[in-house]
């Protein structure tokens, strides 16, 4: 006799929530083993790891910041006094 809710371990709800999202999934084990080339090769969405089926963590890709915006963003916003070359201390490099 099969009872409605006996579900087997290839089929239990996590994996069929992963199913749903669509989303990339990897053991803890796999990632550990092969960590430095999933990471070259990480999607911006990422990827979620799996132990004993039960999602445990997500990598994601740290996204890239433009600093083309830092560029003059501070120009007329500092005052130079003294000279820059200079440290104000007056020495004698003889002795």
């Amino acid at each position: 006799m099969i009872q409605e809710n006996d579900w087997s371990n290839d089929w239990s709800s996590d994996i069929v929530d992963t199913m749903k999202t669509a989303e990339k999934t990897i053991s803890a084990s796999e990632f550990k083993a092969k960590c430095l080339k999933i990471l070259e090769e990480l999607d911006p969405p990422g990827i979620i790891i799996t132990k004993r089926g039960r999602p445990v963590a997500r990598v994601t890709p740290i996204p890239a910041e433009d600093n083309l915006k830092l560029i003059g963003s501070m120009k007329g916003k500092i005052k130079i006094k003294g000279n820059l070359f200079s440290t104000g201390i007056k020495w004698n490099a003889q002795s």
